[in-house]
């Protein structure tokens, strides 16, 4: 199985010198959680929907990116590209032929690819993860601010009887920000002399204002924003079963349960994915 095989060749790319703003529309147009950045054709960085959040303030395409990411061969096989995602903990590979960006291999075409295996092994090989949660009336820029400290990609919502239900997503934190613009002002009155030729005294006289610009979350419920109709799977699910749900769902995630649709744990593709490492 190789990665020519699985991976989309119709890749949405942006050109550098480029625009944010552009970036944001592109992500909540087509749902996508990462866009190479080219130059003449070649790869030079990667942006994702991470960075869109946690750099929510930079406009320019050069910081927003990562530069050089990792990349991988058309006739790499998938075990590789497995290793490669696992090891540097990343969701996407740039396939590259002569430098040139041909396609891009992603953890969802992994899971296709597990889907297909007919592995028979319980996903409670490959979870490890603690279960966490928030509460369905968490306002949205508290979840954003929980995921960049977290450095989690979904959290599950929990009701108040701490019943599953729903689930956030990047890419539905995406879907619901909008690009703010605003003016602040710097003060630099911190001057204590008492001489007005010195520098803090004139310092006192002085503030410095600037125009901002960054990706916004409305304070309102999560509940409003989540995904309400989750799939679940339980700790007896077999891989390739698991990895077919969330193929036909387009989910990254999955949350875990019991008979009582209590949350037990969550299974992340990423860990899914270490099935083609065995």
């Amino acid at each position: 199985m190789f990665v020519r095989d699985f991976m989309t060749k119709d890749v949405v790319s942006v050109e550098i010198p480029g625009n944010r703003d552009d970036i944001l529309k592109i992500m909540k147009r087509t749902g996508i959680s990462g866009v190479p950045v080219l130059k003449n054709k070649e790869i030079i960085g990667i942006i994702t929907r991470k960075d869109m959040l946690t750099k929510s303030e930079e406009t320019q395409i050069g910081l927003l990116m990562t530069a050089d990411p990792i990349t991988i061969s058309p006739d790499a096989d998938l075990e590789e590209a497995a290793r490669l995602m696992v090891t540097h903990h990343i969701r996407r590979l740039p396939v590259v032929e002569k430098k040139i960006l041909v396609g891009l291999l992603s953890i969802a075409d992994l899971i296709n690819a597990i889907a297909q295996l007919k592995i028979k092994t319980e996903i409670k090989e490959f979870n490890s993860r603690p279960a966490f949660a928030l509460w369905e009336e968490t306002p949205l820029s508290l979840v954003g601010r929980v995921m960049e400290i977290s450095g989690l990609d979904a959290i599950p919502i929990l009701d108040d009887e701490g019943r599953l239900s729903g689930i956030i997503s990047e890419r539905d934190l995406i879907r619901h920000s909008s690009i703010e613009d605003s003016v602040e002002t710097s003060d630099f009155s911190n001057g204590t002399d008492d001489d007005e030729w010195t520098w803090e005294s004139i310092r006192d006289l002085h503030t410095l204002t600037y125009g901002v610009s960054r990706v916004k979350l409305p304070h309102r419920p999560v509940k409003t924003a989540m995904i309400k109709n989750v799939i679940n799977v339980t700790m007896n699910t077999e891989v390739s079963e698991c990895a077919l749900k969330m193929r036909r769902a387009r989910v990254d995630q999955v949350p875990i349960v019991n008979s009582d649709r209590k949350l037990v744990s969550v299974l992340y593709d990423r860990d899914l994915i270490g099935a083609l490492c065995r």
